[in-house]
């Protein structure tokens, strides 16, 4: 038995099976590559689903992490420290907006974010209690808890977790016409519309040109939230900070995550107006480690590396070299044979839609990783890639030559 053999019957023996992980077991990793107990080296073309954006192993994030080990990591939130004021206003400031609430995860985030519409429908807009509604989209993903959960339309990730928490009405995803009746019907109830500005679970859907400016010009004349889950699609990865920015859109509140915490620390956070996170009141709402110093650290340096711009730029410019090349695979005469069905995605971000007579997304995968290229896939046909915004073009080219290799077996 090898030792990737025995590491993954291990894990299977003690751990739940709520993943169905690649047979790779990763002992080590630097930039856009990883290594195996075996020493066979992959490219990292997943990135941690964004967590990742700054590589593995990024100098500047490890130091400031290792700073910060020396002085100190955990306070709670019974306590000042002197990284969160610092935290808290230079987030503000990357997102143009005044207030910061830090948690962890990005579920944790989402919930907050959740809380937050609806305390602010009831303190603000004047909500009756226990009526306020949000609006969200089919074929979402925003996490795993019970509630999040309550407005999937995932059955994996739904079924025989209820009952299920009301208060979410769920249109189409990327149908302005379905949001403004879904609104209309909700009438003062509603509080707030939740939308991904990219689909990144759902395969990397991004939505027709104008639907996001649609949702924030429809939420804005009906005195409702614009909440914007940029978990997965923020920090760099579509070539801008934010996704949004693609339509000139800023929205009433950020939902951060993964690269937030630079594949480092888990590090998320709510980010919005004195207005929508001025209606928290002591006690009503907190983490044990949200903002925890730790966290702060290794949080301000990534906003330090976006404030140059430069990997929003590599984002832009090895993205539009991305979608280039993966759009010949769509119609190219050496792929006649239609192995690739469609190519979405926006910067270091895509989503390819393998045609099920050439197999499935998982097995498409393994053969990739066979080939040292390490991508996930999601809804049974379709891979995605996003690896790291480090990636050098000549690694990108590599991959995607292992990709078209492994399509036209």
């Amino acid at each position: 038995m090898t030792s990737t053999e025995r590491a993954i019957a291990a894990a299977e023996a003690h751990s739940a099976h709520n993943y169905h992980p690649l047979p790779v077991v990763v002992a080590s990793a630097e930039g856009a590559w990883m290594t195996d107990v075996e020493g066979r080296r992959y490219l990292d073309m997943l990135a941690g689903y964004s967590a990742l954006n700054f590589g593995h192993g990024n100098r500047r994030l490890i130091d400031a992490a290792k700073a910060q080990l020396e002085r100190v990591t955990l306070t709670s939130r019974a306590f000042h420290h002197d990284r969160f004021a610092t935290f808290c206003s230079q987030l503000a400031e990357l997102c143009g907006m005044e207030m910061v609430l830090p948690m962890n995860t990005g579920a944790e985030a989402v919930e907050t974010a959740v809380k937050t519409a609806r305390k602010w429908g009831y303190r603000v807009k004047g909500v009756p209690d226990g009526r306020a509604k949000i609006i969200v989209a089919d074929n979402n993903f925003h996490g795993r808890t019970t509630t999040i959960i309550s407005f999937s339309t995932d059955p994996e990730a739904r079924a025989d977790f209820g009952p299920y928490t009301p208060g979410f009405e769920i249109v189409p995803y990327g149908d302005l016409a379905a949001m403004e009746a879904a609104l209309d019907a909700a009438g003062e109830d509603a509080v707030a519309v939740l939308l991904e500005p990219i689909q990144g679970e759902a395969g990397v859907l991004v939505p027709p040109d104008g639907y996001l400016a649609g949702v924030r010009e429809l939420t804005r004349a009906r005195n409702v939230l614009f909440i914007a889950d940029e978990i997965q699609s923020g920090l760099g990865r579509t070539g801008k900070t934010f996704a949004c920015e693609h339509e000139g859109v800023v929205p009433d509140v950020y939902v951060l995550g993964k690269a937030l915490g630079g594949g480092v620390v888990p590090v998320s956070a709510v980010v919005s107006s004195h207005e929508v996170l001025g209606v928290y009141r002591p006690g009503e709402h907190g983490s044990t480690f949200g903002g925890n110093p730790l966290a702060c650290a290794v949080a301000l340096e990534v906003i330090a590396i976006l404030r140059t711009g430069e990997f929003q730029q590599r984002a832009a410019e090895l993205g539009e070299h991305l979608h280039s090349e993966l759009g010949l695979l769509v119609d190219s005469p050496a792929h006649r044979s239609g192995s690739v069905r469609a190519v979405r995605g926006r910067g270091l971000w895509a989503g390819v839609d393998i045609d099920p007579s050439h197999g499935t997304g998982r097995q498409i995968s393994e053969k990739l990783m066979d080939r040292g290229v390490l991508v996930k896939d999601t809804h049974g046909s379709t891979i995605r890639i996003a690896p790291p915004l480090v990636i050098s073009k000549e690694d990108l080219d590599w991959g995607l030559d292992q990709l078209r290799a492994v399509l036209a077996g």
